[in-house]
Parts: C-alpha cells; sequence; structure tokens
C-alpha cells in the first residue's frame, strides 16, 4: 500500500462522551439482540461482538481531531487535538517503530480541540527528539509555544527537552517529507483554516476538518479545488444534519450531503465524515448515516432517472482508531 491514514481523534469541539447512564444505556442496546440472534450463553458473547461493526459496540470515540498518514518511507501529524496522546503512548510503547522522530506536525489552525493533546505528546520532553511543526498562519511559533504556558500548562515552552522547528507554509504550494508531498488549501472557516492534499506514489489524501464547504461550485472553490480533485479518500467535515446548517451558519462546519455532492462531481472513491459533535451520540451518528444513506440513494435514483452516469461513492462515518490503507 502507497499510504495508510489513521484516525487518532474524531470529535469536533471539545473532547466528549457519554455519561455513566448513557453508556448504561448503550450497552443496553448493544446486547438486546444476543438472543434474539440465536446466541445462548456468555461464552458466545466475545462472537457476538466481534459480529458487530466497531461503532455500534463502543462507539465512535471520545477525542478531537488528531489523524496520521504514513507512507512507505514517512510519517506526518495532522492537527494536535487530544487524540494525539493516544498516538503518543503508542510511540512511547516502543513497538510503534519510530523512535526519537523525526516528527512532522501539520496544523490546520488553532481553535482548542485541535491544539488540545500537543502538551501530552511525550516526544516533546525526550532529548535528542526533533519535531517539526508546519502551518499555513505565520503565527505558528507563537501560536503553538502559547499552548505550553503557565497557568494553562505546568511546563514552560522553553523547558521542552525535544529541539522545535516551525515551518510557515505558502498557501497552495507543496512541499515534501521524504516521499510525501504536502499541499495547504484553504477551507471555509471562521478563522483561518487549511486543509491538506497529501499524496505518495499515486494516492492522494484529501484533509477537510474544518470547513462549512460555503463555496461548493468549482467555481466559487476556484484555486483550492485541487484539494477535491482525484482523491482516493477524502475526509470531510459533518457535524451537522442538513437542516442544522441554516441554524449554524458561519459555524465552520459542514453535513454529509455537502460533501457527497462533491465527492459525486469530482469523483472521490472513498469519503469519510468526522468531526462529530460533542453532544453526539452513538445512536445520533447512526441516526445521521441513515439520512446520509438516503440522500446517497435519493442522488443515484434521480442520475438513473435522468439517464445520468453518476460514480459510485464509497463512504462511512469515521470513528477513533480507524485506518484505511490506500
Amino acid at each position: 500500500m502507497a499510504m495508510t491514514v489513521k484516525f487518532w481523534g474524531v470529535r469536533g469541539s471539545i473532547p466528549s462522551s457519554s455519561d455513566p447512564e448513557g453508556w448504561g444505556q448503550h450497552i443496553e442496546s448493544v446486547m438486546r439482540n444476543f438472543f434474539a440472534l440465536g446466541y445462548k450463553d456468555a461464552s458466545q458473547i466475545s462472537k457476538y461482538l466481534g459480529s458487530l461493526n466497531v461503532p455500534l459496540v463502543g462507539g465512535y470515540g471520545t477525542a478531537t481531531t488528531c489523524v496520521e498518514v504514513s507512507s512507505a518511507g514517512s510519517n506526518i501529524i495532522i492537527d494536535g487535538g487530544s487524540g494525539i496522546r493516544s498516538l503518543s503512548e503508542r510511540i512511547m510503547s516502543g513497538s510503534y517503530g519510530r523512535g526519537r522522530g523525526p516528527y512532522h506536525i501539520f496544523m490546520t489552525h488553532f481553535h482548542w480541540d485541535h491544539v488540545i493533546g500537543l502538551p501530552f505528546f511525550t516526544p516533546h520532553f525526550l532529548p535528542g527528539t526533533v519535531i517539526h511543526y508546519y502551518a499555513v498562519q505565520p503565527e505558528l511559533e507563537k501560536l503553538v509555544r502559547g499552548v505550553f504556558m503557565k497557568p494553562y500548562f505546568p511546563v514552560a515552552f522553553e523547558a521542552l527537552q525535544a529541539k522545535v522547528h516551525f515551518h510557515v507554509l505558502e498557501p497552495r504550494k507543496t512541499i515534501k517529507v521524504d516521499d510525501l508531498n504536502i499541499t495547504p488549501y484553504k477551507l471555509d472557516h471562521p478563522d483561518p483554516c487549511w486543509g491538506y492534499r497529501v499524496e505518495a506514489e499515486g494516492k492522494v489524501y484529501s484533509h477537510c476538518v474544518d470547513t462549512e464547504a460555503t463555496r461548493v461550485s468549482r467555481e466559487e472553490i476556484g484555486e483550492d479545488l485541487p484539494l477535491y480533485q482525484n482523491v482516493n479518500l477524502m475526509y470531510f467535515d459533518a457535524q451537522y444534519t442538513f437542516p442544522e446548517l441554516a441554524e449554524k451558519a458561519n459555524w465552520g462546519h459542514s453535513a454529509a450531503q455537502i460533501g457527497l455532492d462533491i465527492a459525486f462531481r469530482e469523483k472521490v472513491d472513498k469519503l469519510l465524515f468526522a468531526h462529530h459533535d460533542p453532544g453526539a451520540t452513538s445512536q445520533t451518528l447512526q441516526d445521521l448515516k441513515e439520512q446520509t444513506e438516503n440522500y446517497y440513494n435519493y442522488r443515484l435514483q434521480k442520475a438513473q432517472e435522468k439517464q445520468e452516469d453518476l460514480p459510485r461513492v464509497q463512504w462511512d462515518f469515521a470513528h477513533e482508531g480507524m485506518e484505511v490503507k490506500l
């Protein structure tokens, strides 16, 4: 495989989880069909749970945005939400194989949910480690230093043991990290936010979170259109239902239907929806999946009636720990 994309955090706005009562109700709903499906005793519970999709059992995760993209010769991290802590634990377990780096962290923007995990990325505290930060925002260094500042965090940036480098990117200009080509494109968000097109050996991952996708037509998207074209996997912001978009205009987040429309037009192979609302339970997201399925089938039916050639797009809602090989 030319590229592997792993999702260490898929929530938006703030880390979130159901309360104990909510999890109790979720477990009850999971086990409700155990006997109805012919299972008879506790020895078959593992088999039953293994037959279900991961989110139906364990939910979609609690951590905020952090995505890891790996190729044969390189590895980058996109955003430092709370999910980066789990990635850090994997690194420190010794089974990860990356040693002391170097680590390459690309920032889309600097809202709390995308930086909250940075102080818990353990390589910052290891002597001899090299960490590179990248962002289009010219204030990159100042903003990262601000995360490591009392009284918000007890260890000042100046006390970090790693050697940290900062790289301000030019919009829409490709840079190379070993065999990965990374290009920043602007998203539609209240504060400047930049998605990334990541390429290796003919495979393309497109990171489109956070975005409201207010620019929809090719003409409106303009010079940022390459972010959506000839893409194998697109990661798209779908925090809201389609009706909620009208209520939450200018909040900077979109809906699955918008992502599907773009994916149909630009012939995206696979589409994953994320930046799940902090108030969304597993059942809420299952309901969103059903609404998305209905819209997907509606678009296919209308295309068939008009005898239009509408490409089939694979799609799903991302969950924490999901890994996709391209």
